[in-house]
């Protein structure tokens, strides 16, 4: 009886009893041919087309058994390896997952009876570390890709050139200690006993009080008072002489309130964006990717104040970016910056000096009606290196 045309329902009929799993038993490797019954099968060993793929194969036998075995055995690692990669998993699981396929070389056309016996020879070969538990026997996949060797061996100098440059770090600095130990002085206290110089020395406290200064006598009318060579009262300090704590007080409180004077002068000039053309940036995003990530670049145009299209170097790309994902680029003293923010803001400087504790700078101004006059106290995000073609 032949088959049925694609499209009956007969032969939908057909497809949906051979979907899914059928029993092991009733699979031929030879002929890849699965029968749902015990009673099919039987029919089938007895064809013409299942006798003739058995004189093939008794033609030679070996090598059918070893191309199935190298089969299978590719295919179940080639599994592991692509969903597992090198974690530890029950092999069972492994193998449902490969059997899930209809096309996969059944293990009763291999060299092995049961996966134990499979697996074992994979811990044999080396193709996989193996272990038995409780639960079973579990697999793990060592991944001898040349690439991947290749960069764990990379990551594995790379890891140790950073414990050499940490290990030299550290004798560095516990020679440096040791150094300024032997050099300095002692600085360690040393406790001695409490002895007095004499048993019949006494402790004598002066209590006298002094007496009031005589007061001056009442100058006659038409006399002449002779001035005193006494210091100044309290109320004529503050003209001269030397000024007692609540003065020097109010001092630091003056000095308060013009560093609070200048700071509020200061602000006046500062504007929320600082956005300018020609001038070098760095990208300082992570949302971009990491391609994007540190690069740096020139403003080309300005756009509505927070955003900007820029040039990176690099990569040689426009992208537009807003201000919150730029940062400024502090370029190397003698170089020429721009100032964006603050009371200078527009004027082109050289960079004198950092002040990497305050993250500030001193800059020279070099155009404009303030030629010539240096700044200092210039923050790092107030000035950015000026582009040069």
């Amino acid at each position: 009886m032949g088959k049925h045309e694609v499209g009956t329902p007969k032969y939908i009929a057909n497809k949906i009893k051979a979907k899914g799993l059928q029993k092991l038993r009733w699979y031929c490797q030879m002929c890849q041919k699965q029968c749902r019954d015990e009673n099919g099968f039987k029919c089938h060993m007895t064809s013409e087309s299942h006798q003739r793929q058995l004189l093939l194969f008794a033609d030679n036998a070996t090598k059918y058994l070893g191309e199935f075995s190298k089969e299978f055995a590719d295919g179940y690692l080639e599994l592991l390896r692509r969903q597992f990669g090198t974690k530890r998993v029950p092999a069972n699981r492994v193998y449902q997952d490969y059997i899930a396929h209809r096309e996969h070389i059944h293990m009763n056309a291999t060299q092995w009876e049961t996966l134990t016996e499979f697996v074992k020879w994979l811990g044999r070969e080396g193709k996989c570390v193996v272990d038995e538990t409780e639960k079973g026997w579990f697999v793990t996949y060592i991944d001898r890709d040349p690439a991947t060797i290749a960069f764990q061996e990379a990551m594995a100098k790379k890891e140790k050139m950073d414990r050499d440059d940490q290990d030299r770090m550290m004798q560095f600095l516990e020679k440096q200690i040791e150094r300024g130990k032997g050099a300095g002085p002692s600085n360690e206290h040393v406790a001695t006993e409490l002895v007095r110089s004499g048993e019949s020395e006494q402790i004598k406290l002066n209590l006298a009080l002094k007496k009031n200064e005589e007061k001056p006598k009442p100058v006659a009318q038409g006399e002449f008072k002779i001035p005193s060579k006494k210091a100044p009262s309290s109320a004529g300090s503050s003209y001269g002489g030397v000024r007692d704590k609540g003065e020097k007080r109010k001092a630091s409180a003056l000095d308060e309130i013009i560093k609070e004077e200048e700071n509020r002068k200061e602000n006046a000039h500062r504007k929320p964006n600082w956005l300018t053309e020609n001038i070098v940036v760095k990208v300082v995003t992570k949302t971009l990717g990491e391609k994007y990530y540190k690069q740096k670049g020139v403003i080309v145009t300005v756009q509505d104040k927070f955003s900007a299209i820029v040039r990176l170097f690099e990569l040689n790309t426009k992208l537009k970016l807003d201000q919150t994902h730029l940062e400024t680029v502090i370029p190397a003293i003698g170089r020429q910056v721009l100032i964006v923010n603050g009371a200078y803001r527009g004027n082109t400087a050289t960079l004198e000096a950092l002040d990497t504790d305050r993250y500030c700078a001193t800059v020279k101004i070099s155009s404009g009606p303030l030629n010539g006059r240096t700044i200092s106290k210039i923050e790092y995000e107030d000035f950015s290196k000026l582009h040069t073609d």
